[in-house]
C-alpha cells in the first residue's frame, strides 16, 4: 500500500533543503557558531526528547553521557596516541556502556525519583572528571584536532557543518525507525501503562534500560561533535549549566517531537550569538523565553505551530442530505 505524502513530510523536506543550503548564504562564522552548534546541541536534546517523549523518562544526565564520550575520545587521542577514529568508536561505546548501567539502576525508579537520580549521576560524573587529573582535571583537555574528512572549526567550517548535518539526519531517521518497531511500540506502552504492560509479560526494566542505552548512543555522538566544535573539553562543558541548556533546548523546541530538538537548538544558538552582543544577561533572556514557551504551549514551538495549523484548517463540509420524497 502506497503511503500518501502529507503536509508534515513536505515541511520536513523543505526544512532539510534549507538546512543543506544554509552554508551558501551564511558566513563561515555563522555557519560555525549557529549551524554546527545547533546541530550537535540538537543531537544532545534528541537523546532527551527520545527518552521523555517515547519512554516517559526525563533524564538529567544526558550531558554527562556526552561528556563521557568526549572525555574518553580526548584522552585516548591526546594522551595515549590512539588513532582518531578508534578513539571516537571507543568513546561512543564507553558512553553506551555507562548509559546501560545508569539505565539499569534508574529504571527501577519513576517520576521525581528518576529525575533526581539521573541528576545526581550527572553531578557525580562531572566531579569525577573535575577532581581526577588522569581523566581531565580542572583545565580539561585541549587541542583536539578533528579528522581531516570531518573538517575543523578554524579552516573547514562548512565541512564540519555537513559532517554534523549527516550525523544529525542519520540519528533522526534511526529514532523514527526505532519508535515504529515492536520495541518502540512496547516502549510507548511502558510509558503509558506500565502496570498493564508488566501484566502482559513485558520486561519493563529491560525496555527502559535499552532505551537509555540508545539515548546514550545519541548523546555520545553529540559529545564527539561538541569536542570537535570546541577543540577541547573540560568539566565545565558538562556542569549543571550545560545540563540546563539541553533541557531548555528540548522544552523550547518541543519535548515530545523529534524535530523540536533542532528547532530549540537553533533558537538557543541564535540567542546565544546575538544576545551576548547587547547584554551579559543571556541566562535571564533564555530563561524568559523558556518561561514564555512553557506558559504558551507545553508542546514547545512545534506545539504552537501545530495549534495554529489546526485553527486555520477549515472544518470539513458536512455531506448534503438527500431528502427522500414520499410516493406520489
Amino acid at each position: 500500500m502506497t503511503r500518501r505524502i502529507g503536509a508534515g513530510d513536505i515541511a520536513r523536506l523543505v526544512a532539510l533543503l534549507l538546512v543543506v543550503l544554509a552554508p551558501l548564504v551564511l558566513t563561515d562564522f555563522l555557519t560555525l557558531v549557529i549551524g554546527v552548534k545547533a546541530l550537535w546541541l540538537g543531537m544532545a536534546a534528541l537523546s532527551l526528547t527520545f527518552l521523555a517523549g517515547y519512554g516517559g523518562m526525563v533524564s538529567l544526565c544526558q550531558t554527562a553521557l556526552y561528556g563521557v564520550a568526549g572525555f574518553t575520545m580526548a584522552n585516548l587521542y591526546a594522551r595515549h596516541d590512539v588513532a582518531d577514529w578508534n578513539a571516537v568508536v571507543i568513546g561512543i561505546l564507553t558512553a553506551v556502556l555507562v548509559g546501560l548501567v545508569i539505565g539499569a539502576v534508574a529504571s527501577r525508579t519513576e517520576g521525581i525519583y528518576f529525575v533526581m537520580l539521573t541528576l545526581a549521576v550527572g553531578v557525580v560524573i562531572n566531579k569525577l572528571f573535575e577532581q581526577e587529573p588522569k581523566l581531565s582535571g580542572h583545565a580539561g583537555i585541549s587541542d583536539i584536532v578533528p579528522p581531516s574528512i570531518v573538517g575543523d572549526p578554524t579552516h573547514h567550517q562548512t565541512r564540519l557543518y555537513y559532517s554534523a548535518l549527516i550525523a544529525a539526519v542519520l540519528l533522526y531517521l534511526m529514532v523514527r525507525y526505532v519508535v515504529r518497531t515492536p520495541f518502540g511500540m512496547a516502549l510507548q506502552g511502558v510509558r503509558d501503562e506500565p502496570v498493564r504492560m508488566r501484566a502482559l509479560g513485558f520486561n519493563i526494566g529491560l525496555h527502559r534500560t535499552l532505551a537509555f542505552g540508545l539515548a546514550a548512543f545519541i548523546a555520545a555522538v553529540a559529545g564527539i561533535f561538541s569536542v570537535w566544535f570546541n577543540t577541547q573539553i573540560s568539566p565545565a562543558s558538562i556542569d549543571l549549566t550545560r545540563t540546563n541548556d539541553v533541557l531548555i533546548v528540548a522544552v523550547i523546541g518541543g519535548l515530545y517531537r523529534l524535530e523540536g530538538a533542532w528547532i530549540g537548538a537553533v533558537i538557543f544558538a541564535v540567542l546565544d550569538n546575538y544576545v551576548r552582543d547587547y547584554t551579559d544577561r543571556f541566562n535571564t533572556v533564555i530563561g524568559l523565553v523558556f518561561l514564555a514557551i512553557v506558559l504558551l504551549s507545553p508542546g514547545g514551538v512545534v506545539g504552537i505551530v501545530e495549534s495554529a495549523r489546526r485553527r486555520t484548517r477549515r472544518p470539513p463540509t458536512p455531506p448534503r442530505q438527500v431528502l427522500e420524497s414520499g410516493p406520489p
